[in-house]
């Protein structure tokens, strides 16, 4: 009975803790949060000054003594007390308008499909400490293909390549199972640091990451456009230690992020290679999705339709796919209990 009542006032969640971004899914009323996974923290003190959007302000503008960081690197947990301190600050949002005392959710956590067990712990360890009742394990690729509606549990062929900041997933998926699956520790991030390596060589200019992110959003491409578009490039020049632009074009930036492109390219063909005929034929018919912040990348559809010969789609709002996959198996979390990567885990 006593169950039954506060597992009507807990507000159960979804989560997608990104690389990049964390983002937040609560059972009923959909996405609720989504932040940038960045933690300002004072060396000094050991005191957390800001977490999301505030710490992403931070990057690249703090003294020495602070350091706005990631907790999580390709995907995976990297500093555990500082994830666990984030995660308790999102669920804490969460529940400020409520009793502190009561929140002990369910949550559902997509991770990497290549993680370890030790990895996967971590994961659960830093969910459980940040106050989750029970937590659940989905695999990103899965919770991707079952946020853009694909039909999982069927016997049916469906590929979802979800491209993160840290990772990139490539995953064939049948009667609620990765059949083939490649997991890339090559993904967003990956594709900044190439442009802060091209305008070293280039231009002898020192960016930092998030400039290039922007450049990236703003020009980058993987195929020619009909009309090529520019930006400008600022930081410090690597002689002088002077502030120095200069206007890169698409096609420069391309270029930086061919060597990139053509990797996860290949780890897309080399999936399909290695799946069983029959699924293969059903991907010729549904199409490959693609999802995530990389999908956004212009032209990769084309490209990687090209390469495999199949049809290409981006996944509607692809930003998003992996949370609304979580908060799709949290409504019927008895229903999809089989496309869960553990078992639950309760305090």
């Amino acid at each position: 009975m006593l169950e039954k009542f506060f597992g009507k006032i807990s507000k159960d969640l979804g989560v997608d803790l990104g690389t990049a971004n964390t983002l937040v899914y609560i059972k009923g009323r959909g996405i609720v949060i989504n932040q940038p996974s960045v933690v300002a923290l004072n060396q000094k003190t050991g005191q957390i000054l800001a977490i999301g959007n505030e710490a992403k302000k931070m990057v690249g503008r703090t003294p020495g003594h602070i350091i706005a960081s990631r907790p999580l690197t390709e995907g995976v947990i990297s500093d555990f007390e500082i994830a666990e301190q984030m995660l308790r600050y999102f669920i804490s949002q969460i529940y400020q308008q409520s009793f502190k005392f009561l929140a002990r959710p369910r949550v559902v956590v997509g991770v990497p499909s290549g993680v370890t067990e030790v990895e996967k712990r971590a994961v659960e360890d830093a969910t459980r400490n940040a106050g989750a009742k029970e937590v659940y394990l989905i695999e990103e690729p899965m919770a991707a293909a079952i946020g853009a509606r694909l039909p999982v549990q069927e016997a049916c062929g469906n590929m979802i390549v979800d491209i993160g900041g840290g990772t990139s997933e490539v995953a064939i998926i049948s009667l609620g199972g990765i059949v083939v699956c490649r997991s890339l520790r090559l993904a967003g991030d990956n594709l900044n640091q190439d442009i802060i390596q091209y305008a070293r060589d280039e231009f002898k200019l020192l960016l930092g990451e998030k400039t290039a992110e922007d450049i990236k959003i703003a020009i980058g491409s993987v195929c020619p456009l009909e009309d090529k578009m520019e930006t400008t490039m600022r930081g410090r020049d690597l002689l002088t230690g002077l502030p120095k632009e200069v206007i890169v074009n698409s096609d420069q930036i391309r270029e930086a992020m061919r060597r990139s492109i053509k990797t996860l390219v290949n780890a897309i063909r080399s999936t399909v290679e290695e799946a069983p005929p029959e699924l293969v034929a059903d991907i010729m018919t549904r199409g490959i999705i693609l999802s995530g912040g990389g999908s956004l990348i212009r032209g990769l559809d084309k490209l990687v339709a090209e390469e495999t010969r199949m049809p290409v789609k981006i996944a509607d709002d692809p930003l998003t796919a992996v949370v609304r996959g979580c908060g799709v198996v949290l409504e019927d979390l008895d229903g999809l209990r089989n496309v869960l990567a553990t078992s639950q885990f309760k305090i």
